[in-house]
């Protein structure tokens, strides 16, 4: 079935990753980049939570001394700075109490904190930082409208497009619960960046306060970074839009190192968050490929899609359906156990798990004529099976009503109870 073949297609593109990955990893420039990288400081989980909800287009963060210092960079004349808590240590005298003299003090080391400022790579200007990858995906993308109107419905929060200080392309906001995309960029980069920041609101959207949905600790950003753009790397490639020449240097980019660790940690669920949002997308685009609201009431449907045709119709378990080539040979089939959906949406879902959403024009045709001409078919398939054996193709013409010689439109009717 479709969802099988779906599963081993996302495998195998995330297998290509993988090793994509690994041989940037082993390549002179990543090592270049790594340096660099290195002279970055690491937040505590508290201060990146700090810096999401004061910058969440923040990249790379450092204090004022240390990107004049470590990156020959200057912090721009009016830069608005972000707050974060910084350990101070101290020496302090305090009493010894092991001490033989009453009054003895000794002197330990604490930690205390304070309010510490630090900027944003975009605050700063100097010296260019080392890249690896693109800056910036071209290209048009077909069903491009499509695409992004199915993305929209299946998002769970708000989108909006709007002018980023900064230059990030994108961002989830955790305390606003929206996601922002960059306004006016290619149509290959805001498809991408968009499958990025709904992979963020699906896979690391959490009280402030809590754990994560599973009760399992929160992940760094380093890690959620990584699942993000893979999540959107293979979700583009499923449709046929390489994405990996900028997905590739944003993972290194967010790696640890050569052994690809958040990547192989968090591997399955970058597979099963692909494999839902290509699933979602295809029955958008299914459905948006049809007027299915005027069929939201009808008890069987038949549709058209692309060469193929698909017959459904209710019964006691929830819908049964087949699938017919350009032929009217039965192909698939079998039974949705959903009694409450509607026809129209159960279609949908029917032609996505296919592996048919957004691939094919759809159309509504007509029920009866489809079921006579695949019974017309069957009726004279069998007769050849039955290697002239006129009983059996007796049989079957009065069983389907058929007419010697003859293809009669409105004899055929196939009995709807004969499903239950």
């Amino acid at each position: 079935m479709a969802d099988t073949d779906n599963k081993s297609k996302v495998e195998e593109i995330t297998e290509q990753l993988e090793q994509g990955l690994r041989d940037l990893f082993n390549s002179e420039k990543y090592k270049t980049y790594l340096t660099t990288m290195s002279k970055f400081h690491y937040y505590s989980f508290n201060n990146t939570l700090l810096i999401a909800m004061q910058r969440p287009d923040a990249t790379l963060v450092a204090g004022y001394g240390a990107w004049q210092k470590n990156f020959e960079r200057h912090v721009k004349k009016g830069a608005k700075g972000i707050k974060i808590i910084s350990p101070v240590k101290l020496k302090v005298d305090v009493e010894d109490k092991d001490a033989p003299d009453e009054g003895a003090t000794k002197q330990i080391e604490v930690t205390k904190f304070k309010v510490s400022t630090v900027f944003d790579v975009s605050d700063t200007e100097g010296k260019e930082l080392p890249t690896i990858g693109v800056e910036m995906l071209s290209g048009q993308v077909e069903k491009y409208h499509q695409m992004i109107d199915a993305l929209t419905k299946i998002s769970k929060v708000p989108i909006e497009y709007q002018d980023i200080d900064g230059g990030s392309k994108g961002y989830f906001s955790l305390k606003d619960r929206k996601i922002v995309v960059q306004k006016d960029m290619t149509q290959v980069q805001t498809l991408k960046t968009l499958i990025h920041e709904i992979a963020h609101s699906k896979l690391h959207d959490y009280p402030l306060d809590k754990s994560d949905e599973n009760g399992m600790e929160r992940k760094d950003k380093r890690t959620k970074e990584v699942e993000a753009e893979s999540v959107a790397y293979t979700v583009c490639q499923h449709f046929g839009v390489d994405t990996s020449d900028y997905s590739f240097g944003y993972i290194a980019g967010w790696s640890s190192g050569k052994e690809l660790d958040e990547l192989k940690s968090s591997m399955m669920t970058i597979r099963k968050t692909a494999s839902e949002i290509i699933s979602d997308m295809n029955t958008e685009i299914a459905m948006s490929q049809h007027p299915l609201e005027e069929t939201l009431d009808k008890e069987e449907l038949a549709l058209q899609v692309g060469d193929k045709y698909l017959a459904i119709q209710k019964c006691d378990e929830g819908y049964d359906y087949t699938f017919y080539d350009a032929n009217y040979h039965g192909l698939d089939g079998g039974v949705i156990e959903n009694k409450d959906a509607p026809i129209a949406i159960v279609a949908a879902e029917v032609i996505a798990a296919e592996g048919l959403g957004g691939a094919k024009p759809v159309k509504e045709v007509d029920y009866d004529k489809l079921q006579e001409d695949a019974a017309y078919t069957a009726a004279y398939e069998m007769e050849a099976i039955a290697e002239k054996k006129p009983s059996i193709l007796g049989q079957l013409k009065d069983k389907f009503g058929l007419v010697e010689g003859k293809h009669e439109h409105g004899k055929v009717k196939v009995d709807r109870d004969e499903c239950r």
